[in-house]
């Protein structure tokens, strides 16, 4: 009896703590309703999600580049120093390009070994061939190089150097020459000093010599009198061949005539044969 007893007042006790529960869940609805019509008709729209971090595609952007192979990493670096022309500090370079050549030893010591990077100990900058600053200190190197410089060699010497060698070029100061095997840009000297007046019969004299017909000829002519050419004809000849290019032009097949001795399967046609060869 004691037994059934407690069992009663246990199902009471839940039966209570039911009707609990269904009115907390019921008061908390109602307040999120109360709530949400009051923000409508504030014209208020609910807060955005929290995101972890509003920088997340920049960071993955960093580390990509921290993770790139060495090669690509100082690529970066170098096209950076290149544009720029400054010295700065590893700190620098790490804020403009997300390489940080501190934490990746093998990056700073292939940088402090490039032949295009100048480390003083403390700052990198870029290192060209030339180290010319102006148009004036371009042509007095030019001057130097009477058998020619090459332009490639000049390109990242200073960021307008292309456009002082063409403004040199159309002063008259220098040559630009295109190299026949290699097809690169030479740059020589026009030295004003150099200028020499050439009597008119030494001028008939030369324009007078017969030249060879073919190219490979006048090479050997020239390396005979202790000349180099410019060209190589042989070498690209054979280049030619090897690739099934013919360096010749072939000849125009003659077109046939029609003479008396031909066989006329048209002589209902007689004024297509008026003007026939007669030989």
């Amino acid at each position: 009896m004691a037994l059934q007893e407690r069992l009663d007042k246990f199902k009471k006790q839940q039966e209570k703590c039911q009707t609990t529960l269904s009115s907390i869940a019921a008061s908390k609805a109602a307040a999120s309703q109360k709530s949400a019509a009051h923000g409508s008709a504030n014209g208020r729209n609910a807060p955005p999600a929290v995101k972890f971090s509003n920088d997340t595609e920049r960071l993955q952007h960093i580390n990509s580049i921290r993770k790139a192979p060495v090669g690509a990493q100082m690529k970066r670096v170098i096209d950076l120093l290149l544009e720029t022309r400054q010295a700065l500090t590893p700190e620098q370079i790490n804020q403009a390009c997300y390489v940080d050549i501190k934490a990746n030893k093998d990056v700073f010591e292939n940088l402090r070994k490039n032949p295009k990077v100048n480390y003083d100990g403390l700052r990198f900058s870029y290192k060209s061939k030339y180290g010319l600053k102006d148009k004036t200190e371009l042509l007095q190197l030019i001057r130097k190089y009477p058998e020619g410089l090459a332009v490639i060699d000049l390109k990242d010497a200073y960021p307008t150097v292309m456009e002082d060698l063409q403004a040199l070029k159309a002063a008259g100061q220098i040559w630009l020459l295109s190299n026949f095997d290699s097809q690169e840009d030479i740059a020589y000297p026009n030295d004003p000093k150099l200028h020499i007046k050439v009597d008119d019969d030494l001028k008939q004299l030369f324009r007078g010599i017969e030249l060879p017909r073919d190219m490979i000829d006048i090479e050997k002519d020239l390396q005979k009198n202790g000349m180099k050419p410019a060209t190589n004809t042989a070498k690209r000849r054979s280049a030619a061949q090897i690739q099934g290019i013919s360096s010749k032009p072939k000849p125009k097949k003659k077109k046939s005539e029609i003479n008396k001795r031909t066989k006329l399967t048209n002589a209902h046609l007689p004024e297509l044969f008026q003007n026939l060869n007669n030989s």
